[in-house]
């Protein structure tokens, strides 16, 4: 819970003031009292003496209040601002009495613009860190979620608080896509997946569901024959955004939405295997993402794309060996089942370009376990038939600290999808060069030379441990990176 204010609240059990690299700060308004300043002053020179590393420090006003000290550096990265809130709120966790702080944002020592830009990344980065999935928890319920009543002390309101609603969009998008990947498999399996997304409709989002049946009809025999092993349905759904009333090319982004996979009659290990309700996570970010264009009213034309499936085994199930005629016509060779995502993208991607003639296309998958080889938790892996698209993304990626590294594509790699008795084959026998060759493989499905970039986000999409800003689990990774993306360069 946000608020705004102009003063410190008198029943607030804490409050927070940013210091610079010297442990100076500014109040302008003298919105501290003599004595209070007096001993916020006292345990700064403290600090400067001791020649304090720390972030983040606090000391008792009194019995009943608490300041938190935040240091902040003159010089910093973009994506800093919004780290220091996210680290600011994991500090505050740990004081398990506090309900209300008042963050004292004009205690900034820098100008007005500044203030205002860098308070509005604070608070981002804060709300980011703040998420939580615990809808399954019955028992210790009230501890595992703590709210704070958080209030901004400021005489910017106007600014920031504009600022924070643009934030606020993108928030929604990042926690509904973390929220679709923490699902377990036996909730959020194809069918209810569908059912969520035409709820999409009621921000202003045309949602249109297309079925096994007419999947079937449109030759869609890639996607479908994934998820023919389940008693799941399959599904292709779009959700059209259109805030620009110029009949502009649409932006198209593409997910990999596999709700669950065993990896079929090529069965994967049993070990981790319940981490699979994330490869689903490509299509989590599209949906996440063409919400926040939503909300904040977005001047784009975009359209989303999801293929969802299950990939299970079972009498029905496709086979090692099978052969299926995509969308475009195009045969393929399924020699392993686990590598269904690059078949459910495939049609996904043909359907997109075919059908809504996009200026480009970016698509995204929890595709390949090689690109955690090759980038760990790090980088999600950039693929790209387009120069100028794959910079776009690459500094989009670095100013909200979503990394993406480019890998290369050649034709030489086409070789090693080559079929003998298929147009291709979906995986690369050979061996090496794994996310490449999916990546090539995918290619083969742009037929009309429209500009794409495929963002393998295997390792991106969920962390085993917290980071700068997310607790753990669902990370949200794309949508940051893809509305910076837009932001910067369609606009």
């Amino acid at each position: 819970m946000l608020s705004f204010a102009s003063s410190l609240g008198s029943d607030n059990e804490a409050f927070a003031i940013f210091v610079n690299d010297k442990f100076h700060f500014k109040d302008r308004k003298n919105i501290l009292s003599k004595e209070v300043s007096k001993k916020i002053n006292s345990y700064l020179g403290t600090l400067k003496d001791k020649k304090s590393e720390e972030e983040i420090s606090s000391l008792d006003i009194s019995g009943k209040q608490k300041c938190f000290i935040i240091k902040v550096k003159k010089k910093y990265e973009t994506y800093y601002p919004e780290e220091k809130g996210g680290i600011f709120y994991s500090y505050l966790k740990n004081f398990k009495s506090i309900k209300k702080i008042d963050i004292y944002i004009d205690s900034l020592d820098f100008e007005k613009e500044e203030i205002v830009n860098f308070s509005s990344e604070f608070i981002f980065g804060y709300s980011l860190k703040s998420y939580t999935f615990d809808i399954y928890k019955t028992l210790d319920k009230k501890n595992s979620k703590k709210n704070i009543i958080c209030k901004i002390i400021t005489s910017h309101k106007e600014k920031i608080e504009k600022k924070y609603k643009y934030n606020d969009a993108i928030k929604s998008g990042i926690f509904l896509t973390r929220d679709l990947v923490s699902e377990p498999g036996n909730i959020l399996h194809p069918d209810e997946y569908a059912k969520r997304l035409v709820k999409l409709k009621q921000y202003g989002l045309k949602v249109t569901v297309y079925d096994e049946k007419k999947l079937k009809k449109l030759g869609c025999n890639a996607l479908v024959g994934v998820g023919q092993g389940s008693i799941r349905g399959s599904y292709l759904v779009t959700i059209e955004w259109n805030g620009n009333k110029s009949k502009s090319k649409p932006l198209a982004f593409v997910g990999k939405g596999v709700c669950f996979d065993t990896g079929g009659i090529s069965l994967k290990p049993a070990r981790f295997m319940e981490d699979m309700t994330y490869d689903m996570a490509g299509s989590a970010v599209v949906v996440g993402l063409m919400k926040n264009f939503a909300l904040r009213k977005a001047k784009i034309n975009a359209v989303g794309v999801v293929g969802l499936v299950e990939n299970m085994p079972g009498g029905n199930a496709q086979r090692p060996g099978d052969i299926v005629k995509s969308y475009s016509g195009k045969t393929i060779e399924v020699l392993n089942t686990d590598a269904e995502g690059r078949l459910v993208l495939a049609d996904a991607i043909t359907f997109t370009e075919k059908k809504f003639k996009p200026n480009l296309i970016i698509d995204l998958a929890t595709l390949t376990g090689a690109i955690i080889v090759c980038l760990g938790s790090e980088y999600a892996g950039l693929f790209s038939n387009d120069d100028k698209l794959s910079k776009q993304i690459f500094d989009a990626g670095k100013k909200v600290d979503e990394k993406v590294w480019r890998l290369p594509l050649h034709k030489n790699f086409d070789k090693l999808m080559d079929s003998k008795t298929a147009d291709m084959q979906n995986i690369n026998y050979v061996g090496g060069a794994g996310s490449i060759t999916a990546a090539q493989f995918l290619q083969r499905f742009i037929i009309n030379k429209t500009p794409w970039a495929h963002l393998d986000i295997a390792g991106m999409a969920f962390s085993k441990y917290a980071g700068a800003l997310n607790p753990g689990g669902a990370t949200g990774f794309g949508v940051r990176l893809l509305n910076k993306f837009v932001e910067d360069n369609y606009e």
